[in-house]
This record gives C-alpha cells, sequence and structure tokens, in this order.
C-alpha cells in the first residue's frame, strides 16, 4: 500500500545536477588525462572516486588508461604495475582431531497430558468436562441444556 504523500514521485527530488555553459564535449588535454589516471594509481582511491571528482564517467577514465597503457607499450616502455597482484588461493590443510566419542544422550519425552477438567459433571448418564477459564455463561447454559433433556 502506498500512502499519498510516501510515494517517490510526490516527494520531489533528491538530488541532481545544473549543467552550465554551452554542453558541448570537453577537451582533456593528454597531461591532464595522464594526471587523473595517475591519482588511480597514487592513493587508495578507487577509478570511480575519482572520476567523480573531476565529473566523468567511470568507463571514460579506463578508456583513458588503457590508451596510455597502449601508448607506453608502443614506445617500448613498459606500464608500470602499479595495480595489486591478482588474489591466489592459499591451500588449506584440515586435521581431524581425535575426540572421544561422545556419550550417548538419552532423550527425555515429555509426554503432553491432557488438561484436567476443573468440574466434571454428569446429569443422566452425560458426562461434561469443564475446563478452567471456561467461560461461567457457557457453562451455566452447558447445564441448564443437560437439564432440559431430562
Amino acid at each position: 500500500m502506498i500512502i499519498p504523500c510516501d510515494d517517490p514521485v510526490s516527494k520531489g527530488a533528491q538530488r541532481f545536477e545544473i549543467f552550465t555553459g554551452a554542453g558541448k564535449r570537453r577537451d582533456w588535454p593528454p597531461e591532464v588525462k595522464a594526471s587523473i589516471v595517475a591519482e588511480c594509481y597514487a592513493g587508495n582511491e578507487g577509478v570511480g572516486a575519482v572520476a567523480r571528482r573531476y565529473g566523468l564517467d567511470p568507463s571514460q577514465v579506463y578508456a583513458w588508461r588503457k590508451d596510455l597503457h597502449k601508448q607506453l607499450a608502443d614506445q617500448g616502455q613498459a606500464p608500470s604495475s602499479a595495480e595489486p597482484a591478482a588474489a591466489t588461493f592459499v591451500p588449506a590443510v584440515v586435521e581431524l582431531s581425535a575426540q572421544p566419542d561422545p556419550a550417548p544422550t538419552r532423550r527425555v519425552r515429555r509426554r503432553r497430558r491432557a488438561p484436567t477438567a476443573a468440574v466434571e459433571l454428569e446429569i443422566d448418564g452425560v458426562a461434561v468436562k469443564i475446563a478452567r477459564g471456561a467461560d461461567a455463561g457457557v457453562i451455566a447454559a452447558v447445564i441448564e441444556a443437560l437439564k432440559a433433556t431430562r
């Protein structure tokens, strides 16, 4: 159920950006591109955080990084491997401990007892058991009904 003032349409915009200027594509000089790519490798921030800081899409920064690696490879320079090494698995050793067999536990079953009746009536061979907490009006009505059938 949607409460009239609780749906996302009536709340309005939570966050919006205003783009100013002519709206044309930005032209980034190669030095600026290289510095942005270098920031991705320098600190603890990822590509997404750096891209947001400059108002870029992370895919654009990844493309710049790929282009920079290609340029370095074409010039015969090895691109720096600043990325952390891939995670590797470590062999696990499992040792079985020599634990003594636990003593067999005896399950204790609890018997379910029928709740004992608080009042038992027998009128003309008809037995009526009334449990604790029964409504007094219902009890009186049952007794009157039994008396009437005699």
